[in-house]
């Protein structure tokens, strides 16, 4: 119980900031709707019972269930068994991934069906579980991730620069950070902490902890940037406008969601479910009470995703839809800019995924990299992701690519010189960052200053976010690891002379 209540308050105080924004900037220059304000709070609390029930099955069932896998993928010696193991479990993992089904359903709904959000789904997982056996290799192999991660991010660049087309190019990036969301990421980051732990002897065990996350990610940029060259030369047509328009009662907005929640939330969990009863089958053999711990966290798992994604879809995405809509129709680009930002910094905090990440950087160092140093760089470039996405929008002169194209060139290059942990932890951040609040709330809330304009292109313009959200953390958290290099230097040198005496 007390378990529980700890985790109450952590989403509590996790989901205030972004209530406190909204009250202030909706009820003001907004101006939202009574009803609109009222689903939003009843969805907040949703989403605080639904992340506390959510996180409790995380610690009880799925960060077990993915450390335990690792492990036993690390006991065979033979290369097939673990390539097989890592499209598996990578397809599955991103099929079901709550994030990826919301974007391809946004991505459906904006090109009314031309282009599939089926077909992009199936084609983002198959790239995202193809990379990631390729980490599992890496692992095994002792490859720096720096170096694969290099030459992963030069091909995506140079495919980029030949051939993508502008739509493709938000998608692809979208698509990779919306696939590592509150599904994937502790599954995978416990998957990496299993395998690396078998290497006993390694010194580098804590470095290839991390980067898994990372490199699957690039792989669901790879899976859409085929997607393109599979359908070059459709033409979609976006020129349909998101509605304004809002139920005017204040129950309906989550009680016509239930059933499909119920569903989305089924087949969720429904493929880690199947690979926990078959590994328990053939390598796990846990005990009675260890299969009943297991059982009781995806039943936890269960129903805080089912409250956690009422509470987002009935209460957050109407909110976050029409308050940039609003606030960009005023004409004060600089306040709906502004408000971009502290959107950005304020929402992150609330990711399910960060919470697991960051709890796994403290745990893996000992406690020497806290969780609060990781998550105040995280939220700085979650806010200045979300502030030059909204700059993007209003300002159409600017590409996307403006911001991707150094954004990550300055994030590989600093990886050549950060400790090698960070960089895992890194670029691990820029998939961890872009989960269902920044899939939904964050996501609605571009599309509504998107819509704004009438000369919107929704398939480039309202989406494209999700890349920058992915991209800033890598850089944020890199600066971290070198100002932590350069204590630690420091540190060494001004104990140097005590030593030698």
């Amino acid at each position: 119980m007390n378990f529980f209540l700890t985790k109450l308050k952590d989403s509590v105080f996790a989901i205030a900031p972004i209530i406190a924004v909204v009250l202030i900037f909706g009820l003001t220059a907004a101006e939202l709707d009574l009803v609109l304000i009222i689903n939003f709070h009843i969805g907040a609390v949703l989403i605080v019972f639904g992340l506390s029930f959510f996180l409790v099955g995380v610690e009880l069932a799925i960060m077990p269930l993915g450390s335990q896998t690792g492990e036993a993928i690390s006991k065979s010696k033979k290369l097939w068994v673990i390539v097989a193991a890592g499209i598996i479990l990578g397809f599955f993992i991103s099929l079901a991934e709550p994030g990826m089904i919301v974007l391809s359903n946004q991505v459906n709904l904006v090109t009314m069906g031309q282009l599939s959000g089926a077909r992009l789904l199936v084609y983002v997982s198959i790239g995202f579980a193809v990379v990631l056996s390729i980490g599992l290799l890496r692992i095994f192999s002792k490859v720096p991730l720096h170096v694969v991660l290099i030459i992963l991010y030069i091909f995506i660049g140079v495919v980029v620069t030949v051939s993508t087309s502008p739509e493709f190019l938000a998608l692809a990036f979208d698509s990779s950070g919306a696939t590592t969301g509150i599904l994937a990421v502790p599954f995978i980051l416990a998957l990496g902490v299993g395998v690396a732990s078998r290497k006993k002897a390694s010194l580098r065990s804590d470095e290839d902890s991390f980067g898994l996350v990372a490199m699957a990610s690039a792989g669901a940029v790879i899976g859409v940037l085929v997607l393109n060259a599979v359908t070059r030369g459709t033409e979609y047509d976006t020129s349909l406008q998101i509605t304004m328009e809002v139920t005017d009662s204040v129950l309906r907005s989550f009680t016509r969601i239930i059933l499909s929640t119920l569903r989305d939330g089924f087949i969720t969990l429904l493929p880690l479910l199947v690979i926990f009863l078959i590994l328990q089958l053939l390598v796990l053999k846990l005990n009675k009470k260890q299969f009943r711990r297991m059982i009781m966290g995806f039943m936890y798992s269960f129903i805080g995703l089912i409250l956690f994604f009422i509470g987002v879809n009935g209460g957050f995405m109407d909110v976050g839809r029409v308050l940039g809509y609003n606030l960009a129709s005023l004409g004060n680009n600089a306040l709906t800019i502004f408000v971009g930002f502290l959107i950005g910094v304020v929402t992150i905090s609330a990711e399910p995924a960060v919470y697991v990440q960051t709890l796994q950087i403290e745990n893996v160092t000992s406690g020497h990299i806290r969780r609060r140093a990781v998550l105040a760089p995280l939220c700085i470039g979650v806010g200045l992701a979300v502030m030059l996405s909204v700059v993007r929008i209003l300002y159409p002169a600017i590409q996307l690519w403006y911001f991707l194209l150094p954004g990550f060139a300055v994030a590989l290059g600093l990886s050549l010189f950060v400790p090698k942990l960070f960089v895992g932890i890194a670029f691990d951040a820029g998939g961890v960052a872009t989960g269902p609040m920044t899939a939904t709330f964050i996501l609605a809330f571009t599309q509504g200053v998107a819509a704004s304009r009438g000369d919107t292109n929704l398939l480039r313009d309202g989406f494209g976010m999700i890349s920058l959200v992915c991209m800033f953390p890598i850089v944020t958290l890199q600066i971290l690891g070198l100002v932590y290099k350069i204590k630690s230097k420091k540190q060494i040198a001004e104990k140097l002379p005590e030593l030698i005496e």
